[in-house]
């Protein structure tokens, strides 16, 4: 099956595209390379033994998305492309609401003129809010999303939910992430954002490696066991998978469906820093400091549904996240002092 990802060669797009090429498939990425790298390609090519096909555009380019859709004979579309960072999104909402909301938007426009009506969406457990309960269950209320970058998960799922409701000949699977981290395990491609992370593991790794000084953690009063945020972290090679397993249910169902990928159990921030210092025998530096707007005390899922529904668990623990994760920061940092060597 020929499947475009929009931003296919950022951190979840990467490794989604290695799983799909590893089952037989041909995905198409599409990237505007904001917070991605180039080279991603030739590593995918180097763990698959095949060069993806990559196309550079913007989501928000709606004539270019028609020409890549129609162009390579696109089937189905899983949606990555999006600005990402909780903290950001408050201090710089119109830029979220810009590209997250009408890249989506033109995104739709151009499956629409080119006959695609297959989509996987990466959605978030932002869309949430404050859980009143944990577990999350997908039959949880949503609409209270604390930050705009949930806020416009959360619009994009309604805008979804519409589409289906009035075009009863579309699938949109919207897949509720909680909080993927890790690498693959041949460390060749992994987290590796531009400037200094948002988020934690591969801001944990470079305090290890010596490239950051010290983790900043954001609050240490939350009412958890050690006062530190709790999230379900998921390894990112579960992701992807979960990811493969979505495709033959959106390609033999119609209508919109939300579903949860996650572990269903929840690691606190200082919980993740020990196992990392176990995987990477380094210690890491930290300083608690305030919360950051738009952050919540806890979450975790109950990813019972994807079970029943695409045959999907997940089969990696926070060691192996860590241990993974520590691996292509050892090789990332390694390629980085080559190529300042050269230069």
């Amino acid at each position: 099956m020929r499947v475009l990802l929009t931003g296919g060669m950022g951190f979840i797009g990467s490794h989604t595209a290695v799983v799909l090429q590893e089952a037989g498939h041909e995905p198409v990425l599409y990237d505007n390379l904001s917070n991605a790298d180039l080279g991603v390609a030739k590593r995918i090519a180097a763990i698959t033994g095949k060069t993806p096909k990559f196309i550079e555009g913007d989501i928000r380019d709606e004539e270019r998305l028609e020409r890549a859709l129609r162009d390579e004979s696109i089937e189905a579309v899983i949606h990555f492309a999006g600005l990402k960072a909780v903290g950001e999104s408050v201090v710089k909402p119109l830029e979220y609401y810009d590209n997250n909301l009408i890249g989506t938007i033109r995104l739709l426009e151009a499956m629409k003129k080119t006959g695609v009506r297959r989509l996987i969406f990466s959605s978030s457990s932002t869309v949430y809010g404050t859980p009143k309960r944990l577990p999350l269950h997908e039959s949880d209320p949503t609409g209270e999303a604390t930050n705009p970058y949930g806020r416009t998960k959360l619009q994009i799922e309604e805008i979804l939910s519409d589409l289906c409701r009035a075009a009863p000949d579309w699938s949109a699977i919207c897949l509720r992430y909680f909080n993927p981290i890790g690498a693959h395990p041949s460390g060749l491609i992994g987290e590796d954002p531009n400037g200094i992370p948002n988020n934690l593991l591969p801001y944990v790794a470079r305090v290890a490696n010596g490239r950051l000084p010290c983790l900043n953690v954001f609050g240490g009063d939350y009412e958890t066991p050690d006062g530190t945020g709790v999230r379900d972290y998921i390894h990112v090679m579960d992701l992807a998978r979960g990811h493969a397993a979505a495709l033959p249910y959106a390609m033999s169902h119609t209508g919109w469906k939300a579903v949860n990928l996650g572990c269903g159990r929840g690691y606190s921030v200082l919980e993740v820093v020990k196992a990392f210092e176990k995987a990477s025998g380094r210690k890491v530096p930290l300083k608690i400091g305030p919360r950051r707007a738009g952050d919540i005390a806890a979450n975790w899922c109950d990813p019972t549904l994807a079970k029943e529904l695409f045959g999907w668990e997940a089969k990696l623990g926070i060691d192996d996240m860590c241990r993974d994760a520590w691996r292509f920061e050892e090789k990332r940092a390694e390629e980085l002092k080559a190529q300042s060597n050269q230069s």
